[in-house]
């Protein structure tokens, strides 16, 4: 029986069979050193993801999770990883599962300097057929992304929705 290929645009929800990298490019008007600051601060963070804390070792092989309150109040792990790069202010590429789950993906940032903004490129790739997260994850990032990019131009950003 031949494998389907959904493209990356069927956000449905639903399990796809081969899910598509997900490739994002945005410019942000400010340094690659800003925009670093930007995705590894734990102030950063804190405020994109609504309080969530970024524990992380960043050196290859270290651990990172964004950890908030769970139903129960209790601490729990949203997302967690492995740092398999950590190249300031140019690479960060680490493994990417949701919850406690342990199907992983691979998310790989790099920042290249431009005249007057630092070009970002998102590449979130190597996912699992049976990974529940790629649909979340694909809405997900649009959201984050714009989320950063407003709080490094200009101080301040919004809700997620």
């Amino acid at each position: 029986m031949p494998l389907v290929v959904l493209s990356q645009g069927n956000f449905s929800g639903e399990i796809m069979a081969n899910p598509a990298p997900l490739s994002y490019v945005l410019y942000i008007a400010a340094t690659p050193e800003k925009v670093w600051d930007g995705f590894v601060s734990k102030e950063s963070n804190r405020i994109l993801f609504m309080g969530a804390e970024l524990e992380a070792d960043w050196k290859a092989g270290g651990s990172m999770a964004w950890v908030g309150p769970g139903p129960d109040g209790k601490p729990m792990k949203y997302v967690h990883g492995t740092v398999l790069r950590f190249e300031p202010p140019k690479v960060l590429q680490y493994t990417f599962a949701m919850g406690q789950g342990e199907t992983t993906s691979r998310v790989t940032l790099e920042l290249i300097p431009e005249t007057e903004a630092t070009k970002v490129m998102v590449l979130h790739d190597e996912w699992a057929e049976s990974d529940s997260a790629y649909a979340g994850t694909a809405d997900g990032w649009p959201r984050i992304l714009s989320r950063l990019k407003t709080l490094i131009e200009t101080g301040k950003t919004f809700k997620p929705h």
